[in-house]
């Protein structure tokens, strides 16, 4: 992490790992789960392959990031150190330029804070805001403060000098956890808070940490956020319902349903729509980009419904075991539609009709027909003799030019 008296720019990535002694191999490697992670919706990820992408992103000035906490887990973090390839020491201090991160930096009070607000004077207009947990408003934020002040003074401070904010979290994108029920802090997101700064929504309790660095990256390379659904989550995390893409889809086409938790169905790895699966109302991509680049490393991989933790209006809001609300029914929703509107018959479409119906009628008398083998039709109409293409010769058919005597 930089030191506050540090002015210099953080450089490209490339420069960085050139530094610290990283393999190209190693950022090949990173440049190709990211392309994995996020093939659609990001500018930079529209490679042939991950030797462009490696080539493009070298160049790229490493982004200056800002890391705040508000009300949280930490779990954001948590998720964010425990991604194996790269290591954290790869993904934090060589790909992005952490400048403060309370749970990181080795400082603490007033050095810590020193180094926050430096960083805030140095990178104005540059740095990437990172804010993880709600932001308590009630009681003028008496519930938060850090430094003195009021959690929401600490974030008006800093969003005003940031290049873009991004919502790290269910907690920072819409209060989360800390905002069910009564909502006794008046816990909020920041998109409820700030106003005037491009702000991006990554919520998940933990979101993927590839989302944030697809995020972050295509911001620094090139100057814009990811296209965003009407939630501020960009689209190429949050495009899909979790019902789409669920290794037990097919169990849910069938009517295998887990009962309760245990039973055979469970234990054979059926839908688990009836244990209150929320996958058909959550919009997040954690069947598709595992976590830890671990195969069934998310919930419903472990045999736990999904309880819809990057929508605003199921988690911690619907009972967990409580049914969703299924949009898609069999056949799946990525199958193209086959329903048209009703409208004035087509002359082609008159004529296909009636082939079809013609067809359909000549399929059933075929099969009514019993068909003949082979040996039955030779047998009721044997075959004419051959007649002979040679002239005839005085020779009998039986004897041989040998028999004459002719030839040895």
């Amino acid at each position: 992490m930089a030191s506050h008296d540090d002015h210099k720019q953080p450089g490209t990535i490339g420069q960085q790992l050139r530094r610290a002694g990283i393999p190209r191999r190693d950022f090949l490697k990173f440049c190709g789960e990211l392309m994995i992670a996020a093939p659609v919706g990001l500018a930079i990820t529209k490679k042939a392959w991950a030797g462009e992408l490696a080539a493009d992103l070298l160049k790229t000035t490493r982004p200056p990031v800002i890391w705040l906490h508000f009300q949280d887990c930490t779990g954001c973090t948590e998720t964010l150190l425990r991604t194996s390839k790269p290591g954290v020491a790869d993904l934090i201090l060589n790909i992005i330029s952490l400048e403060y991160h309370e749970t990181l930096m080795p400082g603490s009070g007033k050095q810590a804070e020193e180094q926050l607000h430096s960083a805030m004077r140095n990178y104005a207009g540059k740095y990437v805001l990172v804010c993880e947990g709600s932001i308590p408003s009630k009681g003028d934020g008496i519930y938060f403060k850090l430094g003195g002040k009021p959690g929401t003074q600490l974030l008006e401070e800093a969003a005003a000098k940031a290049g873009a904010i991004v919502a790290m979290g269910s907690c920072a994108s819409w209060g989360g956890l800390p905002s069910a029920g009564d909502n006794p802090t008046g816990a909020n997101g920041v998109a409820d808070l700030i106003k005037g700064v491009p702000i991006v929504n990554l919520p998940g309790c933990p979101p993927n940490p590839y989302n944030l660095l697809g995020t972050v990256l295509e911001f620094v390379r090139t100057g814009a956020l990811p296209e965003l659904d009407g939630n501020l989550r960009p689209k190429f995390a949050y495009d899909r319902v979790i019902h789409e893409h669920c290794p037990r889809r097919p169990h849910f086409d069938s009517g295998r349903f887990a009962q309760q938790f245990g039973d055979e169905g469970h234990r054979h790895g059926w839908c688990l729509y009836k244990l209150g699966c929320k996958g058909p109302d959550t919009h997040a991509g954690c069947s598709v980009r595992q976590f830890n680049e671990m195969p069934d490393v998310w919930p419903i991989g472990i045999g736990a419904p999904c309880v819809g933790c990057t929508e605003k209006g199921i988690a911690f809001n619907v009972p967990i075991f409580q049914n969703a609300s299924v949009h898609n029914f069999t056949p799946p929703a990525t199958y193209p539609p086959i329903a048209t509107g009703a409208g004035h018959p087509a002359h082609i479409a008159t004529g296909l009709a009636g082939l079809i119906v013609g067809s359909a009628v000549g399929a059933a008398w075929t099969a009514a027909q019993r068909f003949q083998s082979s040996q039955e039709v030779a047998a009721a109409h044997p075959p004419e003799p051959v007649k002979e293409l040679l002239p005839a010769t005085t020779a009998k058919p039986s004897e041989s030019p040998k028999q004459n005597g002719e030839g040895a």
